[in-house]
């Protein structure tokens, strides 16, 4: 059966139309969906019980199950979702100054293999649908007050974006939607780990936001803490980010996770001054997060003041990221979850 929030409003317009129901059917329908988050047909008042019923025996409306929450004593918020197989997939609001940011995830698992990442020994079990990656995003908005409602959305969670870029886009379309839940495309940010090509047609296809995955500066180090640079290595990479379409006034953010010995030389900080010359830019330095089972440690508070200061005697806009919620796992880096169909799987991080 048709899966109805995995459509967008316009499939939706010419699924009505296919069964002979005028086009804003499919827009009431929409709004029923995604503003008032309904889980059944019964629920929709302005559709006749005839119609409803007709539509029952065709179509689902999908909607994730909360598995768990837990709180972080610094607000950050950390769900885990259970999917109709029964996989677990995470989400995290981070709290922020004047706002909160909702981190997404877009696959159940990863299949990257990122040295660095908790969520890559996990192994990777499926794309997530449409109204999977929306659903999160709906899941959390129902769950929370007013003041903690998530201004920004970033593809940042669980699995590579661009590996399952076909449901990213559609779901980007229904979160966008003015009929929903109306999320401008200028608070939303994908992340990427480097898949230059979809790089490219994400531009082309959106005005979202561009984060890349960079976390090295020579492609002997990135193969071996990224296995994707073997297949789009460095200059790959940061000419697909030249060819990015940035809307005005916009810059691409580029991500390097700092690990202690490896990539937090004076000598890293002034390559990747030079990688990223002429590209609009701003850097996130960030950190590692010790993890078990991750053979790194993190940097020293000096070191990382160092490489801050290198970059930005170049010009560039450089923020260390402090991490969020460290003690319920939800820092970055720290996705993780043991799939297993048992009511006693442990919630071990993300």
């Amino acid at each position: 059966m048709t899966d109805l929030k995995s459509l967008s409003c316009k499939e939706l317009e010419h699924l009505v139309r296919e069964r002979g129901l005028p086009a804003f059917r499919g827009r009431q329908l929409f709004k029923w969906l995604w503003q008032k988050g309904i889980h059944s047909f019964d629920e929709i008042t302005e559709f006749s019980v005839a119609l409803r019923a007709e539509l029952s025996k065709d179509y689902r409306i999908y909607h994730l199950e909360q598995a768990k929450r837990l709180d972080s004593s610094d607000g950050t918020i950390k769900w885990a979702y259970k999917l109709k197989d029964g996989l677990i997939i995470e989400a995290v609001l981070i709290p922020e100054k004047d706002h909160t940011t909702l981190c997404v995830s877009t696959q159940a698992g990863c299949a990257m293999g990122c040295a660095f990442c908790l969520t890559g020994k996990m192994g990777f079990y499926r794309n997530l649908a449409p109204s999977e990656i929306a659903g999160q995003v709906l899941a959390a908005v129902q769950d929370l007050p007013p003041e903690q409602q998530p201004r920004n959305l970033v593809f940042m969670g669980m699995g590579e974006p661009l590996a399952n870029f076909n449901n990213l886009i559609t779901a980007i379309e229904i979160l966008t939607c003015d009929l929903g839940l109306n999320f401008s495309q200028r608070r939303i940010t994908v992340s990427t780990s480097g898949i230059a090509p979809k790089i490219v047609e994400l531009g082309e296809r959106t005005s979202v936001g561009l984060a890349v995955s960079l976390h090295a500066t020579n492609n002997t180090q990135r193969d071996r803490l990224m296995p994707i640079n073997r297949s789009y290595p460095i200059e790959t990479l940061l000419e697909a980010c030249r060819s990015f379409r940035l809307p005005p006034r916009r810059r691409i953010t580029f991500e390097y996770l700092l690990l202690k010995g490896i990539n937090d030389t004076r000598e890293d900080a002034q390559r990747l001054a030079r990688l990223l010359k002429a590209i609009p830019s701003k850097i996130n330095l960030i950190p590692f997060n010790q993890s078990a089972g991750l053979p790194f440690r993190e940097p020293d508070r000096n070191s990382v003041l160092d490489f801050q200061k290198i970059l930005k005697d170049r010009n560039y806009t450089v923020i260390i990221r402090k991490s969020k919620g460290r003690d319920i796992k939800a820092a970055c880096g720290q996705l993780f979850y043991q799939q297993q169909n048992s009511e006693d799987t442990a919630l071990t991080g993300y």
